[in-house]
């Protein structure tokens, strides 16, 4: 647990109205109307309000020095902008704007599948959702157009509803969303015909995703509040795009490089020659001087990929293939003799499977002859 002093920029022996300035600015920082769909501000936010709760508290902060703890997770299940509220007034929700109320929509999650060209490039790609909109006949307002509500009974309009136990502490209040009217504070008499009192209908969508440049498969990208709507007003929910890449024709991807292999014959590897690689710039020629080994690479500099929210970009790597030929034309067999021969290369005659059994039917024969001729001598003496 972080330290509620370090939490708020405050010594130890801070009064109490250099922690209410410390937390007032702290707050105004990092509230989520002045940072919106930044989670790690709207965690932050939370963090200054919980230091605040206690730290505000005589008898809680005495408990904290003490224990090093003042038993008061509970009361964080309701609502952290009730403590703002106290410090700033009621209407006022840090950008000037009553806080709103309702809940906010679910987050949706998409894969899409893009190019090499487009990771290149950055593009920008539509991208088909299926979620849940605010329903056009009730502007997600779940009632019936020109209906009223009434007031929930449950928390008299508050949306909130709170709780009292005792604890070894004292008494701890808990502070819940009304289960009655999921904090609206209304109660939808007559619901919509369109929604049946949902505030929202499934609707098809296309969400254009900007791609950063050089992005690879297995990155997600955020798209702040494009996932379902919200209910009663509150904020709509966000979209996760979760990246793949599609095969490149000749190219593979390795990071920021892309490897192209070459194949290339003997002769070519041997002599030196010229060649056409494909590149994502078009085709690029290299040279491969005489004497090239299989394995061998030639780097392009700055063709591979842009390097993700950085400067420059990676290079192709271009792999030389040495292919073998599997069968020879008699001129080939003999041209390719006459050089093993020039450069002084054995070349071993490998007896063939047909050879040997021909072989052993030829040695049994002869073993056959030789002990009929032997009978007959005997035989003749």
């Amino acid at each position: 647990m972080a330290d509620y002093y370090d939490t708020l920029g405050v010594s130890r022996d801070a009064d109490d109205q250099m922690i209410k300035a410390a937390y007032r600015k702290l707050a105004l920082q990092y509230h989520p109307d002045r940072n919106p769909g930044d989670t790690a501000a709207e965690d932050r936010f939370k963090e200054i309000n919980e230091a605040y709760a206690v730290l505000s508290d005589g008898d809680k902060r005495t408990r904290y020095d003490r224990f090093g703890t003042a038993e008061v997770g509970p009361q964080f299940s309701g609502d952290i902008f009730d403590i703002f509220a106290s410090v700033f007034g009621s209407g006022f929700s840090g950008a000037g704007q009553p806080r709103q109320r309702g809940r906010p929509g679910e987050d949706l999650e998409v894969e899409i599948r893009v190019t090499l060209d487009q990771a290149r490039a950055g593009e920008t790609v539509p991208v088909a959702v299926e979620r849940q909109g605010v329903c056009d006949r009730c502007s997600g307002s779940r009632a019936e157009p020109g209906t009223e509500r009434s007031t929930c009974l449950t928390c008299a309009g508050i949306g909130q509803v709170r709780a009292q136990a005792q604890s070894l502490f004292g008494t701890v209040v808990t502070t819940r969303t009304c289960p009655q009217c999921a904090g609206a504070g209304e109660i939808v008499t007559d619901p919509c015909s369109q929604c049946r009192g949902q505030g929202r209908t499934r609707e098809q969508s296309s969400v254009d995703v900007n791609l950063p440049k050089g992005i690879d498969a297995g990155y997600r990208l955020r798209i702040s509040q494009q996932g379902n709507a919200g209910l009663e007003g509150g904020p709509p929910g966000d979209l996760y795009v979760y990246i793949d890449l599609e095969p490149h024709e000749h190219l593979q991807r390795d990071g920021d490089d892309l490897h192209y292999d070459l194949e290339i014959g003997v002769a070519q590897a041997a002599l030196g020659s010229s060649f056409e690689v494909p590149t994502l710039d078009g085709p690029e020629v290299i040279e491969l001087p005489a004497g090239t080994q299989p394995g061998s690479e030639v780097r392009l500099r700055g063709k591979g990929m842009p390097r993700l929210r950085q400067l420059g970009s990676g290079d192709q790597v271009v792999t030389v293939r040495v292919e073998t030929p599997r069968r020879l034309s008699p001129k080939a067999r003999e041209l390719l003799e006459a050089y093993a021969d020039e450069v002084g290369e054995e070349i071993l005659e490998h007896e063939t499977l047909a050879g040997r059994i021909k072989g052993l039917f030829g040695r049994r024969k002869r073993e056959t002859t030789d002990k009929d001729d032997t009978d007959k001598e005997t035989a003749e003496a």
